[in-house]
C-alpha cells in the first residue's frame, strides 16, 4: 500500500525542524520495512522550496506536500499539526484510512 506519513515539522528552531523531519522519515522508513511504500510530502517540497523565490513558502509547501498526499492510499498521521491535519483532510475526504499508530496499519500483502 502507499502510504503517505505526516506529523508537525514546523518549529521555532532548525534542531527542532530536523528532528520533526527525522521522526517522520524514521516512521517512513518502519512503513518501508513492513513492505509498504511510504511517501512523505516535506520530502518532494524542501529541497524545492530552498530554490524556489517565492512569497508564501507555506502553501508552496503545502500545495506540494498535498500533492504528494493525494497519490497515497492511506495516511500515516503521527500527530496533528495545521498541516498534517490538511493532509489528513484530504485523505478522509477520499474515503481512504488514516492511522494513528505504526501498530495499527496492516501488513502488506
Amino acid at each position: 500500500m502507499i502510504i503517505g506519513v505526516a506529523g508537525p515539522y514546523s518549529a521555532p528552531t532548525a534542531e527542532q525542524r530536523q528532528a520533526n523531519l527525522d521522526a517522520i522519515n524514521k516512521a517512513a522508513a518502519k512503513l518501508l520495512e513492513m513492505g509498504h511504500i511510504p511517501l512523505v510530502g516535506m520530502n518532494a517540497a524542501l529541497p524545492v522550496l530552498a530554490h524556489a523565490s517565492i512569497s508564501d513558502v507555506y502553501e508552496a509547501t503545502m500545495d506540494i506536500s498535498l500533492a504528494v498526499i493525494d497519490s497515497c492510499e492511506a495516511l500515516l498521521l503521527l500527530a496533528e499539526s495545521p498541516g498534517a491535519n490538511r493532509e489528513r483532510d484530504l485523505v478522509l475526504a477520499k474515503g481512504l484510512p488514516v492511522y494513528y499508530k505504526l501498530a495499527d496499519v496492516p501488513p502488506a500483502g
